[in-house]
């Protein structure tokens, strides 16, 4: 597992003025990114203890480590708090707008907040008069009212969550709304859902939802309805609930899903893996782009941009660049392998953090990758007309080349997933020899 670790400046700790939370910092330059109040502060304190909820939930399986901090990103006019359920099942975001922030507009930066037990007991106490106050950077986090202390920590960031970013942002990139209800009948609908970790499909029926066993035209993929239960506590702040998803049909297997809730001040939206026992760290969305020869100079490219413009959408990064919109998602890909690309639905548009990484770990972070280089190195790829031979560990599997491009394999990991998890190693060898360029 590969870590960063963060260190916190000083111990968080109660003041005159309130919670003095202390973070791992941000970007050099603007060391504090926002300083002001929030405009609604018992909404931002129920989205942001759902946010922490995620962080420590373990949907599927138990795992060996926690991570209790969400990553705090400055993005020209909102904050944006972001985690992982502990199996990387459940990608959680909150997103604070404009209108829910009163102070000088935010810097563009990175960071990890501290969101241990004192600080979410005090966010449960946050009523709606009472004041909110974040200066997100390594002097402090206020909270207006609190009766305790929090103590500093180092935060270790997993491997899992830069594969969790990359794999998210690629898989929401293609999805549309599907489905807007009021938050009455959201609330409705989620109290009349089955406990479980069955994959169920949603349709819309009147002025709501219902669930269907298989799916048709327009259903939206549930796969654990427990996973859904951080949405709780804001839906009496929310106005509606928007869920998002790609096109599927009669036949389709499991896909991952948005649910997001709407209020004036904020956005907080769970996106949820195909099934509950698969990681968004595993599912391989973005290694076919990364086995792209154009990807490191796309990424630098891209990388320059967003650091000016830290939010903008795929034809604008094309338009700007002068890339095509191949070597975009190259890029994209690449620079998500280093945690430093988002992509928000509601807006259709990527986003920039500022991560300690670069885009050299990208085989290390994905095993798919580096076996196909190491596929490569060995001589194991032999491709004659439209079939390939690759020398696997088990016997000689054939990829089948179409348009210059692997479409199959005879290895049984592609004969049991058929590309819902992305090409197998075998696949990524030949694009790899095809173009005749291993990815640096």
């Amino acid at each position: 597992m590969s870590v960063a670790t963060y260190a916190y400046s000083g111990p968080s700790a109660l003041t005159a003025e309130g919670l003095a939370l202390q973070t791992s910092g941000g970007c050099g330059t603007h060391p504090r990114f926002f300083d002001g109040f929030m405009t609604t502060p018992q909404t931002v304190a129920i989205g942001l203890l759902a946010v922490a909820e995620v962080a420590r939930a373990r949907y599927h399986q138990r795992v060996d480590w926690a991570s209790l901090d969400p990553v705090v990103t400055g993005s020209e006019d909102m904050l944006r708090f972001e985690s992982f359920s502990g199996c990387c099942g459940v990608y959680a975001r909150m997103d604070v707008l404009p209108s829910g922030l009163d102070g000088e507009r935010p810097e563009h930066g990175t960071t990890n907040v501290d969101v241990n037990v004192p600080l979410q007991l005090a966010l449960a106490r946050v009523g709606g008069l009472d004041p909110l106050h974040l200066a997100v950077g390594p002097q402090d986090l206020t909270v207006s009212t609190m009766d305790g202390s929090v103590v500093e920590r180092k935060v270790p960031l997993p491997g899992r969550w830069l594969r969790g970013f990359a794999q998210v942002h690629a898989v929401t990139a293609g999805m549309e709304p599907r489905v807007r209800i009021t938050a009455a009948a959201a609330a409705e609908f989620l109290r009349r859902l089955p406990k479980g970790r069955d994959t169920l499909w949603v349709v819309p029926a009147g002025q709501g939802l219902r669930l269907t066993a298989r799916p048709v035209a327009g259903a939206i993929c549930l796969a654990g309805t427990d996973r859904l239960g951080a949405l709780r506590g804001l839906l009496r702040h929310a106005g509606n609930l928007t869920v998002y998803g790609p096109a599927v049909r009669p036949g389709s297997g499991p896909v991952a899903s948005v649910w997001e809730l709407e209020t004036p001040t904020l956005r907080l939206s769970l996106t949820l893996s195909p099934e509950p026992y698969r990681g968004f760290s595993g599912e391989g969305a973005v290694l076919s782009a990364l086995a792209s020869d154009d990807a490191a100079d796309a990424a630098d490219r891209i990388s320059d941009l967003l650091a000016l413009a830290p939010t903008l959408d795929a034809d604008a990064l094309a338009t700007a660049t002068g890339l095509t919109g191949a070597q975009v998602r190259a890029g994209l890909a690449l620079l998500g392998t280093a945690g430093r690309v988002g992509y928000d639905v509601a807006e259709a548009t990527y986003f920039h953090r500022v991560m300690p990484f670069g885009t050299a770990a990208a085989d290390k972070l994905n095993p798919r990758l580096a076996g196909a280089r190491a596929l490569l190195d060995a001589g194991a790829v032999t491709v004659s007309g439209d079939v390939a031979s690759v020398r696997g560990t088990e016997g000689v599997y054939q990829v089948r080349v179409v348009d210059g491009a692997p479409a199959g394999c005879t290895c049984q990991w592609w004969g049991k997933h058929r590309g819902d998890r992305g090409p197998c190693r075998h696949q990524l060898a030949v694009r790899i020899a095809v173009t005749s360029v291993v990815p640096a």
